[in-house]
């Protein structure tokens, strides 16, 4: 590296190491799973959010939906669907839902920017390109984002609707995607269900292909968003078992969970059982986890905080430092670091 390059990236990690928002500890949570627009790309402004988040949500990662549901006149007729399961017709991915995000971005006031960590989303798993619109967002928006997701491979009932070729876990888009991500530094925020809506007995249906895409990436920071779990992918009965299995291992030991959605929250708190063997889980990983609402451009603080809601049991009977790390200091650890390694890495394309 030359000497500009050297004192250009040290600028970079000054500007980013004196620009961490407020500590979490100041706030209720911080929220590692937001989505800023809806599936027609729709949505709040960033102070609208910023007002939902009042003095609840310390900070959020925030981002798009990277897909479109088509408006398809002879499908729905004048009905205007704005939700994936309202229609038949196909989703097509929608790339300018990453500038949409940093234009918002841009247009806050530097004290108000600090409490987001914008994620590029606008990307299509299964092209052999998708690393270049990553790179190429990054380049064209410095400063912005920290990471990319949520996007999506396997994801009950989206999967099927989306057009051209079905994402894979054996796609090597994917290993291209996440190569270039533990290259820059980007957190991933990665959905793949961990089995399918009519599970066959045995393992989960995509739980060890899904472990072999994550042992091949170590550089990459990877949070596996829901666990696997979905509105309709319910946990087998050794689900917690199988988590413990990867959070055991030094192999995964890049890779986080964030327990986000109310749906997912449902499943955790179903019963005594159930919540006594995530406690049991959350405690002896407590640096694993993070929450997350997974709401989509809610039209209040109530329907903002459903999710953090939900999981009331679980903050109650979760030891006080466990709690604390999975409602807001896990986020700041690996969004803090990344900030760090993508400014710096933004840095280092001014020389090329």
């Amino acid at each position: 590296m030359t000497r500009q390059g050297s004192l250009l990236v040290t600028a970079a990690l000054a500007l980013v190491l004196t620009g961490f928002a407020k500590r979490g500890d100041a706030y209720d949570f911080n929220d590692s799973h937001f989505h800023l627009t809806n599936y027609i790309q729709e949505g709040l402004s960033l102070p609208e959010f910023l007002k939902i988040m009042g003095d609840r949500t310390g900070r959020a990662a925030v981002f798009g939906i990277p897909l479109q549901q088509k408006w398809d006149y002879f499908e729905s007729g004048p009905r205007a669907p704005d939700y994936y399961l309202l229609s038949d017709a196909e989703l097509y991915y929608y790339s300018f839902t990453d500038a949409i995000i940093a234009d918002q971005v841009l247009h806050l006031s530097p004290e108000d920017r600090k409490r987001f960590d914008p994620m590029i989303t606008g990307f299509n798993p299964t092209d052999m390109y998708a690393a270049d619109h990553i790179r190429r967002v990054l380049r064209m928006y410095p400063g912005v984002f920290t990471g990319i997701g949520e996007f999506s491979v396997h994801k009950e009932f989206v999967s099927a609707k989306v057009a051209g070729h079905t994402a894979s876990l054996r796609n090597p888009a994917l290993d291209k995607i996440l190569a270039f991500a533990g290259e820059a530094g980007l957190v991933v925020i990665l959905h793949n269900d961990i089995n399918t809506v009519r599970p066959a007995p045995g393992r989960p249906a995509n739980f060890d292909d899904l472990k072999v895409v994550f042992r091949d990436h170590k550089d990459a920071s990877i949070i596996w968003a829901h666990t696997g779990l979905g509105r309709f992918v319910k946990p087998t009965a050794d689900h917690v078992e199988l988590l413990r299995e990867m959070l055991s291992s030094d192999e995964y030991s890049h890779v986080n969970f964030d327990i986000s959605w109310d749906e997912v929250a449902k499943w955790v708190v179903a019963d005594d059982a159930s919540l006594d063997a995530w406690v049991k889980l959350l405690n002896q990983y407590p640096d694993r986890f993070l929450f997350g609402s997974d709401t989509v451009a809610p039209k209040s603080q109530a329907d903002y905080l459903k999710a953090f809601d939900a999981y009331q049991k679980l903050w109650e009977r979760l030891d006080a430092e466990t709690a604390s790390k999975v409602k807001s200091k896990n986020f700041e650890r690996i969004f803090d670091a990344a900030r760090v390694k993508v400014r710096a890495w933004e840095a280092r394309q001014v020389r090329k």
